[in-house]
């Protein structure tokens, strides 16, 4: 296993961030508003248990859109930018 300190990361984590900060912040959050819309709709023709489990995306999309702001203020790409 790579031996990580706090100013180098591995490479699985840069290659995640790095295509995560491509998407804008407000993709998670009309995922999250989309996927209680769906649900409500589910609900409303009667599809309970499948209701219930699209409401539950709306928690996790929100909390990737929190990692995917701190990838952007926070992530390897502020810390590895060449320095000019």
């Amino acid at each position: 296993m790579e031996n990580i300190t706090n100013s180098q990361e591995g490479t699985m984590t840069k290659a995640i961030e790095s295509q995560t900060s491509k998407l804008p912040s407000d993709t998670f959050l009309i995922a999250a508003i989309a996927s209680m819309g769906v649900s409500l709709t589910l609900k409303c023709l009667g599809r309970k248990h499948l209701a219930l489990f699209v409401g539950q995306w709306a928690a996790p999309f929100l909390l990737f859109g929190v990692y995917n702001k701190i990838v952007k203020t926070q992530g390897h790409d502020q810390i590895d930018k060449p320095k000019n």
